[in-house]
């Protein structure tokens, strides 16, 4: 069985990272955009650090009202300073700590535009080159993010562990009841599913072929922690890795 690597969405006040870290190789840090503070930043950054998790940003729309999950109309330049600002603020204290920073995951409705909105796409990358050219992009595989990256940045294909996905390989909106798996065996059935088969079931039954690199549990979910410790049990009684 491949080695897993498993990410999840931090620093957003949900009040699970500290059990959260042990169990995952990769952090993505909010910024300010969605949530999020100086303070909130180095402290997630230390706690990251303490487990030798790698440390990335998760830069949205500057929209806290709404969680960052609707998409805003800003200019582009506009866009390009509020992200370019939000990557900055990891990197930055990051680097105080003694640490560096990773990769970048776009959050919520600005990650979903940017699967199909060359536009919004462009603008991300446009922020990232402003900080770090070499930091990896966290997307969903065949994203326009993806695609406009092209040899000029690294990309790491991502999967949800907890999340339903439509027939067509996009995510069930928040909107709707079966949105989020909740039952840890069952997330563990959808992930074990992606590993063995490159495929997961949608939400009406149908086959879809996942790619991915990195496995996200979202750090706001009320039964993160459980679902975490019972990914890794399950993997280790398969003789699997985790990191």
């Amino acid at each position: 069985m491949k080695k897993i690597t498993l990410n999840s969405d931090v620093g957003e006040g949900a009040g699970f990272d500290a059990e959260i870290m042990p169990h995952i190789a990769w952090a993505n840090i909010a910024c300010g955009g969605h949530t999020g503070s100086r303070q909130t930043v180095q402290k997630t950054i230390r706690l990251a650090m303490k487990y030798g998790v790698k440390i990335g940003a998760h830069p949205s729309y500057p929209d806290p009202e709404n969680f960052g999950r609707v998409s805003m109309k800003l200019s582009t330049q506009d866009l390009i300073a509020s992200l370019t600002e939000q990557i900055g603020l990891v990197k930055i204290c990051a680097e105080k700590e003694g640490g560096c920073l990773h990769h970048i995951k776009p959050h919520g409705a600005l990650y979903n535009d940017a699967v199909q909105n060359e536009e919004i796409a462009w603008a991300i990358l446009e922020s990232i080159k402003n900080i770090d050219k070499s930091l990896k992009i966290i997307t969903l595989n065949n994203s326009k993010i993806a695609y406009l990256s092209g040899e000029d940045f690294e990309v790491k294909s991502e999967a949800f562990a907890d999340r339903n996905y439509n027939d067509d390989g996009t995510l069930v909106s928040r909107k709707k009841d079966n949105a989020i798996l909740m039952d840890p065996e069952k997330v563990f059935e959808h992930v074990f599913k992606m590993i063995s088969e490159k495929k997961i079931w949608s939400a009406n039954r149908v086959e879809v072929p996942v790619f991915f690199d990195t496995i996200c549990v979202h750090g706001d979910h009320p039964n993160c922690v459980r679902i975490l410790r019972y990914l890794k049990e399950k993997f280790l009684e398969l003789s699997g890795e985790t990191e």
